[in-house]
Order: structure tokens, then C-alpha cells, then sequence
């Protein structure tokens, strides 16, 4: 697939000596601090030593006064207190943080996860009665609720009282809960809008801990949950979330939760983990619990507390996970197949495909696998499970364009909808599939630009390999943790060739392990290691010596105990 390059302007250049010369740093470093906005010397050194002091007030937060207040009513009271979360990564995160930090203080607590087929997302009545019928007078919903209005309506004539903890859009009313924590609350002046749904329970707990006077040790210690959420829910890794990812990542390595634990041995990652192991190796197998079978048996992992007990359940949902691949494989398959086999849905500007047996919980992970050949709006849709006649579907975007936007447009086909710019659910009845479809059609093509439809690669800056070594490759990891809006740096170096041993290497060769030089012909040539995922078929022209231009983000390959800088190639172009 054809990529664009678009390379970053670089700062004034003024402004980028004065910070270089006051830091000790490279330009080319510091150029990529004032691309985050980061000018002062002051500024840099709180960007690279965040500290959890500086995390946010958690009362600044819209109703987090009535929400601590009716907690602490319902402690004092031995009231019983259900955890409610989604059945995703975060939900379950969410609810084990909460549960895990209350159990300390509550006796009367207990969790509840809603089943992804039979219940759907969100508060469920089927959730709230299992409420009323043991007993719980309290329900803190983590995760989801903030669309809840009627459900919230049914729990309050039920006599239950709910707190919401959201991170979601609100619809235009609330829920009447106690309390609505939603950063993205209009009425809300929250500094860091972008908080996870666990981020937002995390502040819960916070606040709790700040009002009473308890020791933050235990509350800082489930920021390994947090951070799993954070990564896994592609939340900006900006301001207070980098904070909380930071010191997460240093839980997470040093002193883990023993199911997180469990789940490291089983992912066989023998290094600190990064942002880009939870999201690649950590979150689909927490995810998969949901996905397949019940997320209640995520959260059961994430709270244990007994290492035979974990391994028991870690190795269970290990198992789920693989089944996850078998069937998420043979859906894209399936799904690419009828792209294939039809010219129109090849044209054109969207994607909407529907199969009665797909399983629901892999489709969104097949709209972004789908992506990956089609890039361009899509959605995937299957028979909703106990509806007869209705269709339940997962919806993925491509960078710049609002897919929320697109389904709203939508809205008089479908029976509920929710989401974000680039992720959303719906819920539709079978009949008027290909009523949405025609003019989800209509609308991506008028609204999309033709520049959206080809992937694009930001690039931060041009350099040369004779650039890349042990204190620039040092400096640029005090960048991290890498994830949205504050990605692992791209870099481009020109005309670049083989240095004599690059070969295509994988089981089936379709990966490029490359050895490269940018100064052919040098008495000293500067030769560095690179690995191109999905590449292996341009091995033999590279090794044929053709010139090439290289984009690439910097990594640390440890093998056998030795370790050594390597390029991780995005793209390719040759000359």
C-alpha cells in the first residue's frame, strides 16, 4: 500500500540552538521538544521528570464532591457496593483498580461485568436487577453510563443509587445519577479531558484517599491497572496521562499485580514492558476474556490474589486469546474475499460488510484489520445474539476523518449508536442495512478528501545514520512513554544501500532483516541494523543495490544478552 511522507516542519532555528545550547542536547533532538510544544530548558526537564505530585486536584472534576460523599456514606453504613464495569479492556481494568483499592475498606463489595451478547454494552437492566436482588444499595458504573439516562431512571425506582465514572461524549442530557464524573462533560473544567475510563475511576480513588487522609502508597500501587488501560484504550499520552503511564510502566515492571504478572510469562516478554507490549501482547489477551466468553474472568485474573490460582486463570484466557486469532483470521479472510470478488465494493470510499455468523466480539478487531488493505471508513456487522432480525456492528476510521460524524448522519437507519472520531458501535435492524449502506456510502465520499483515503507517515525529522548512537538513542527513550500525540519519534535518512547481507527472513520470508549503510563508497561506510515487518518480497532488488530512502522510528533489539540499536522500517522508497 502506498504511503505518503509528510516531514514535520522543523522549529525556528533560533529557538532551537538556544534550548540545545541550555540542555547539552542535539539540534535534532531539540527540535523534536519544540515540536511538543516544549521551549524553555524548565519545561524539558519536567517533560523528561514527571512526578506524581503534579497529577491534577481529583475535586476539580465536575460532581466528584457528591460522589465521594455518597461513598463514604455507603463505607460508613456496611452498605452493599457493586462494581459495574464494560466488559473491554479498560471496563475490566477499571473494575479491578476500584474493586481492589475498596476491598480494603469495604466488606459488602462485589463486581459486575455485563455479558457482550446478551446484555450488549453499557448498563444493562438485566445488571441493575441483579442488583436489586442482593441487596446493593450502591453501584459505581466504570467505564460507560454516561448515555445511560433511562437505565439510571429504572436503578433509582429500584432504590439504587449510581455513581458514573465515564470518559465517553455525553448525550444531551445526563443521566440523574448522584454523580456524572465525565471530563468531557460540558459543564466540566477537568484539566486533562482525555483520561481513560479507569483513569477516571483512578480519580475516584484519588479523591477518596485525598479526603481521608490515607496513604498514597496503596494507590499508587494499582497504577500498573491504569497504565494496561491507558495503552490498551489509545488515550493521549499527554499531560496528567503521561504522568500516570510513566509510573505505571515502572509498577508494571518492578511489582506488578500477580495476574498482570501472569499474563507477562504468558506474552514471554523478558524485558520492561513498553506501551507497545500492552497494546500489542498484555490487552488483546485481557480483552479476549470479553471478547469470546466473559470479561468477569479478566477482572477475576487482575484481582487474585493467589499465584496457582492466577496461572489457572491466566492459562484459561490464554487459551480464549487463541481461539480470539483462529476466529478474527478467518473472518478477515472471509471479508476480504467478498471485497475481492465485487469491482464496485473495491471502488469504493467506505467499507460496510455484513455476515450473520460473524462473531461480535472479534469484529472491530476485523475493521481495523481490514484497514490495513482498504484504507478507508469501515464497518463490520453481524446478527445481533437473541435478536431476531437485528444486526450489532463495530465501526474503525482512518486518520483526519470523524466516523462519528459519518454514522450520525446515519442515525434514521440505525437503533443506537456510540463512539468517537475513530472507533463506534451500532446497533441496526437487518432490514436496513443496505439503506445504511448506500448512504454511509454517500456521505464518506462527499466528506472525505482523497488525501485521507492514502496512509500517511509523519515524519519528525531527516537525519543521517552517522547521527544515530548509544547518548542520542538514550536521550531520545527520556521521551517515552510513546503513544498518541506523543509518538515514538520517525526519522528518514536518503539514499541508503545494502551493505552485503540484507535477506528476506521468516517462515514464509515475508519479513526483511536488512544491514544498511548511507555512505556507500566511504573509506569508514556507517552501517546499521533495520527490520521491515511485511517486507520480505523487496529483498531481492535491495540486495541487487538499488538506492533507497528509509523511514523508521529507533528501537533497542536485545538478542542473546547483546543489545544494539536498531531501525524498525515503516517504509520504503527507492530511488
Amino acid at each position: 500500500m502506498e504511503r505518503r511522507w509528510i516531514i514535520n516542519q522543523d522549529a525556528d532555528e533560533q529557538d532551537i540552538k538556544r534550548l540545545s545550547e541550555s540542555l547539552k542536547y542535539s539540534e535534532v533532538l531539540c527540535n523534536l521538544l519544540i515540536q511538543r510544544g516544549i521551549m524553555t530548558k524548565e519545561e524539558a526537564l519536567a517533560f523528561f521528570n514527571p512526578k506524581l505530585e503534579d497529577l491534577n486536584n481529583p475535586f476539580l472534576m465536575k460532581d466528584m464532591d457528591k460522589a465521594i460523599s455518597r461513598l463514604e456514606t455507603a463505607i460508613k453504613n456496611k452498605e452493599n457496593i457493586l462494581i459495574y464495569g464494560d466488559y473491554d479492556v479498560d471496563g475490566t481494568t477499571s473494575v479491578a483498580l476500584v474493586y481492589s483499592f475498596l476491598s480494603d475498606y469495604c466488606d459488602n463489595l462485589d463486581y459486575y461485568i455485563p455479558d457482550r451478547y446478551t446484555e450488549g454494552y453499557g448498563v444493562s437492566i438485566k445488571g441493575i436487577d441483579y442488583a436489586v436482588e442482593n441487596n446493593y444499595s450502591l453501584i459505581i458504573v466504570l467505564d460507560c453510563g454516561v448515555k445511560a439516562v433511562d437505565k439510571v431512571e429504572y436503578a433509582n425506582d429500584k432504590g439504587i443509587d449510581i455513581i458514573i465514572c465515564d470518559h465517553h461524549t455525553p448525550g444531551d442530557s445526563l443521566p440523574e445519577a448522584v454523580a456524572v464524573l465525565d471530563p468531557k462533560r460540558e459543564d466540566c473544567n477537568y484539566p486533562c479531558e482525555h483520561l481513560s475510563g479507569c483513569g477516571v475511576g483512578f480519580k475516584l480513588i484519588h479523591a477518596y484517599t485525598q479526603k481521608n487522609n490515607l496513604p498514597y502508597d496503596k494507590l499508587y500501587k494499582l497504577l500498573d491497572l491504569l497504565c494496561v488501560s491507558i495503552a490498551s484504550d489509545i488515550v493521549p499520552i499527554t499531560e496528567e496521562n503521561r504522568i500516570l503511564a510513566k509510573f505505571g510502566l515502572i509498577q508494571l515492571n518492578s511489582a506488578p499485580c500477580v495476574g498482570l504478572q501472569t499474563i507477562k510469562k504468558l506474552s514471554n516478554i523478558e524485558k520492561d514492558l513498553t506501551i507497545n507490549d500492552i497494546v500489542f501482547k498484555i490487552g488483546p489477551r485481557i480483552n479476549a476474556a470479553g471478547r469470546v466468553e466473559s470479561g468477569s474472568q479478566s477482572v477475576e485474573l487482575l484481582i487474585v490474589k493467589d499465584q496457582a490460582k492466577s496461572k489457572a486463570i491466566g492459562n484459561r484466557i490464554d487459551d480464549i486469546n487463541d481461539h480470539r486469532k483462529i476466529l478474527d483470521h478467518k473472518m478477515t479472510d472471509q471479508a476480504l474475499e467478498e471485497i475481492k470478488s465485487s469491482v464496485s465494493e473495491q471502488n469504493k470510499k467506505s467499507t460496510v460488510l455484513f455476515n450473520k455468523e460473524w462473531h461480535k466480539g472479534v469484529i472491530g478487531i476485523v475493521a481495523s484489520r481490514l484497514i490495513e488493505t482498504y484504507y478507508r471508513p469501515t464497518v463490520i456487522l453481524t446478527e445481533s445474539n437473541g435478536m431476531p432480525g437485528m444486526a450489532t456492528g463495530s465501526a474503525r476510521s482512518v486518520e483526519g476523518y470523524d466516523l462519528y460524524n459519518a454514522i450520525s448522519e446515519c442515525s434514521e437507519y440505525l437503533e443506537n449508536y456510540g463512539g468517537h472520531k475513530y472507533a463506534a458501535g451500532l446497533t441496526l435492524q437487518t432490514k436496513n442495512i443496505p439503506a445504511f449502506t448506500e448512504k454511509f456510502e454517500k456521505y464518506v465520499s462527499e466528506t472525505i478528501s482523497k488525501e485521507m483515503l492514502t496512509p500517511q507517515i509523519n515524519v519528525d525529522a531527516e537525519i543521517s545514520f552517522e547521527e544515530i548512537n548509544s547518548d542520542f538513542f538514550e536521550k531520545l527513550m527520556d521521551f517515552a512513554p510513546f503513544g498518541p500525540q506523543n509518538l515514538s519519534p520517525i526519522f528518514v535518512t536518503r539514499g541508503v544501500v545494502d551493505y552485503g547481507s540484507s535477506k528476506a527472513v521468516g517462515r514464509n520470508k515475508e519479513h526483511l532483516k536488512l544491514v544498511i549503510t548511507d555512505t556507500p563508497g566511504s573509506s569508514y561506510p556507517k552501517s546499521i541494523n533495520a527490520i521491515a515487518f511485511g517486507m520480505g518480497d523487496l529483498a531481492k532488488r535491495i540486495h541487487k543495490g538499488d538506492k533507497f530512502d528509509i523511514c523508521y522510528a529507533l528501537q533497542e533489539n536485545v538478542y542473546m544478552g547483546k543489545r544494539e540499536i536498531q531501525l524498525l522500517v515503516k517504509d520504503i522508497k527507492f530511488l
